[in-house]
């Protein structure tokens, strides 16, 4: 029982752990931070998120013999998500095999992969196995199922190594209104043991005692990013794909991240180059990298629902009042943020370009 003094179930267990939540708290107050209520209060929130996803991660939902397939959005958690996805997740261990089993129903797009590391550790959720919807194979009535194994399989295979530890499941939407998901999947472990799953007394301090490495995992990870990005506010900042892809990220997808703040009377025009893509989307976060307006109708927009120019670019308008513009991206009462943008197989991907003007 890593850094557990005394004996954990005399109060040595529930007293650390709330010490170390405690002293999370720091993280809001740091000196890059902002100092104003409204951005401290959504910081204190945004704790409180990922303490009920850590619990879900690693107490609730952490035994990989008896995996559970979980929404995301269920406990209002963004760590940059994509406003037009549904993410789905579970705890698994590369050394076990699962059957995925689904319908592919009518959502634009699909992908899912297994990551090897975690947060806690190494800061990483590295790349180890990838299906989407351009390789899947379904029945007739779109049915499917995918082994997860560390050995090849024929049909739909997704693989893992001794290291894998997660499996995400990204749904993406072009128009949610006349699109279904594919919200009918089953997880399942194939070689898991007879008896149901207990609390492990002997792990139980171990697991508790993650939850506070997990939050602390992500604030090094997403909240470094924001602190580098504002550096060079309202641009993207140049990082490579490796960094984007042991984020967490998937491989058919091309991200660029950055930085925004505005004045009152400013605004960010956003240039998004004509390309043949899946998808591209581009959002605005808060400074916590939780998307804007979690909610009421979020602040981005997709190559579905944002209006092209003549020459079959977009523009994209960031303002805080709307300034009749067809792509207007609402601020909803917020001055700064990470702002994201990502495009989904596309074979010559362009950054898009930014420009801030006063209104």
């Amino acid at each position: 029982m890593e850094r557990l003094s005394g004996v954990p179930y005399q109060g040595a267990l529930w007293a650390q752990f709330c010490d170390e939540l405690k002293a999370l708290g720091q993280e809001v107050l740091r000196n890059e931070s902002p100092t104003d209520d409204f951005n401290r209060a959504e910081g204190y929130r945004y704790l409180t998120r990922m303490l009920r996803d850590g619990l879900m991660r690693k107490v609730e939902y952490c035994d990989p013999a008896f995996p559970v397939l979980y929404d995301f959005a269920a406990y209002k958690v963004s760590i940059g998500n994509n406003p037009d996805n549904d993410y789905f997740m579970s705890f698994i261990d590369g050394n076990l095999d699962y059957r995925l089993s689904g319908r592919r129903n009518t959502v634009h797009y699909i992908c899912i992969s297994t990551k090897s590391g975690n947060y806690e550790t190494d800061g990483k959720l590295a790349p180890a196995g990838f299906i989407d919807t351009t390789t899947l194979k379904c029945d007739a009535d779109g049915g499917f199922e995918i082994i997860l194994s560390k050995n090849p399989q024929l049909g739909n295979w997704l693989e893992m190594d001794s290291r894998t530890t997660n499996l995400i499941v990204r749904q993406t939407f072009l128009d949610r209104a006349s699109e279904i998901g594919a919200g009918e999947m089953k997880l399942e472990c194939i070689n898991h043991p007879e008896e149901p799953s207990q609390i492990d007394t002997a792990a139980f301090p171990g697991q508790l005692l993650s939850v506070i490495k997990y939050i602390q995992g992500n604030l090094n990870v997403t909240g470094d990013w924001t602190r580098t990005f504002q550096s060079r506010p309202n641009s993207f900042y140049p990082m490579d794909q490796s960094v984007y892809l042991n984020a967490g990220g998937d491989p058919s997808i091309y991200y660029e991240q950055g930085y925004w703040e505005l004045a009152p009377d400013e605004a960010l025009f956003v240039t998004v180059p004509q390309r043949e893509c899946e998808f591209w989307n581009f959002q605005i976060n808060n400074y916590w990298s939780e998307v804007v307006g979690m909610d009421q109708a979020p602040s981005a927009r997709n190559k579905f629902n944002a209006s092209p120019n003549p020459d079959g670019s977009t523009t994209l308008v960031v303002s805080h009042r709307d300034p009749g513009h067809p792509n207007w991206i609402a601020t909803l009462g917020h001055d700064r943020g990470s702002l994201i943008f990502r495009i989904i197989n596309c074979p010559d991907p362009e950054t898009p370009l930014m420009e801030t003007r006063r209104l």
